[in-house]
C-alpha cells in the first residue's frame, strides 16, 4: 500500500502556525520513574529527528512501556525532561503536545465504536482551529483515500477488521498534522497481511518527514523498518543500533533476542 501524503506538506506551509516547521528533534534527557523505592526507569536518554523510525524494545518488565508513556505524556517522570527542539514539553498534557505536533497511538482500540470511520477522523479534525471547515473536509477525504478506507468510510467502527481499525486509528493520529508519531504496539491484534500494510504506511510517513517512535513485542517486524532501536532491560537502555548491529551484538542476544533469533 503506497501512500501519497503530499497534502500534509501543503497544510504545514499554508495553514498551520502552531506546528513545528522544518526539521524537528525529539530529545529525552535523563528520564527516571520511581514508584516508592522501586525504579521502573533509570536515566533514559536518546534523541531522534523528524523522518526517522526508532524502536524502543526490551523484555517484559524492562521499563519500555513506562518510558514510552513518559515520552507520550501519559505519565510524568520523577526526574528528567522531554524536548521538542528547544521546547520543554515534560509537563505538558497530551492535548498540548498534540497542538505542537506530537501524536500518540495507544495499543488499546482508540476509535469510537459506534461512530463511522469518517466521523472518527472528523472528530479529531474538529479540534483544529488553524484550518477552515473546507480544509478539514479536504484532509478527511485525503486521509480516507490514502489509507485505503473508502470502502468502509460509512461503516461503524465496531464492524471493522483489525487492520481496518488500525488504519482508522493512524488516520486519526495523522489528522493533527504531526511531526512525531508515537506508536504503541502498532502490530498487535492484526493479521500478517495487515502488518505488512502498516509497515509500508510507517515507511511512507517517514519519507514525508514524520518521525516515528515504535514500541512493539513483534521484534522482527519492528527491526525491519527502524533506522535504529534501543533495547532496555531492568529500567535502563543497555544497547542501541541498527538491525544489523543488534543482530551481531552478543549483549542484545543475551538480554533480549536470544541466540536462535535470525532475520
Amino acid at each position: 500500500m503506497k501512500i501519497n501524503f503530499d497534502f500534509f506538506k501543503k497544510n504545514r506551509e499554508k495553514d498551520s502556525v502552531s506546528h513545528l516547521s522544518g526539521e524537528a528533534r525529539l530529545s529525552v534527557e535523563g528520564l527516571e520513574k520511581r514508584y516508592g523505592k522501586t525504579h521502573a526507569v533509570r536515566d533514559i536518554s536518546f534523541s531522534m529527528k523528524s523522518g526517522e523510525i526508532v524502536g524502543l524494545l526490551g523484555p517484559n518488565g524492562a521499563g519500555k512501556t513506562t518510558s514510552f508513556y513518559m515520552i507520550a505524556g501519559f505519565i510524568h517522570p520523577t526526574n528528567g525532561r522531554v524536548y521538542i527542539n528547544d521546547h520543554n514539553i515534560t509537563k505538558l498534557p497530551m492535548y498540548k503536545r498534540a497542538q505542537i505536533g506530537v501524536s500518540y497511538l495507544p495499543q488499546e482500540a482508540s476509535v469510537f465504536r459506534k461512530l463511522s470511520v469518517e466521523h472518527n477522523i472528523l472528530g479529531i479534525l474538529e479540534t483544529r482551529n488553524d484550518i477552515s471547515k473546507s480544509k478539514k473536509m479536504e484532509i478527511l477525504n485525503n486521509l480516507i483515500d490514502d489509507l485505503g478506507l473508502n470502502k468502509v468510510r460509512k461503516q461503524q467502527a465496531y464492524t471493522l477488521s483489525g487492520g481496518e481499525r488500525r488504519r482508522t486509528e493512524i488516520a486519526r493520529s495523522l489528522a493533527i498534522d504531526p511531526k512525531f508519531l508515537l506508536l504503541d504496539e502498532p502490530f498487535a491484534g492484526i493479521d500478517p497481511i495487515a502488518v505488512q500494510e502498516i509497515k509500508q504506511i510507517i515507511k511512507d510517513l517517514s519519507k514525508r518527514g514524520i518521525g516515528i517512535l515504535i514500541t512493539d513485542h513483534n521484534v522482527r517486524d519492528t527491526l525491519e523498518i527502524t533506522d535504529r532501536s534501543y533495547i532496555m532491560n531492568l529500567g535502563e537502555v543497555l544497547i542501541s543500533g541498527s538491525k544489523d548491529e543488534l543482530l551481531n551484538s552478543e549483549l542484545a542476544r543475551n538480554i533480549y533476542l536470544g541466540n536462535s533469533f535470525s532475520m
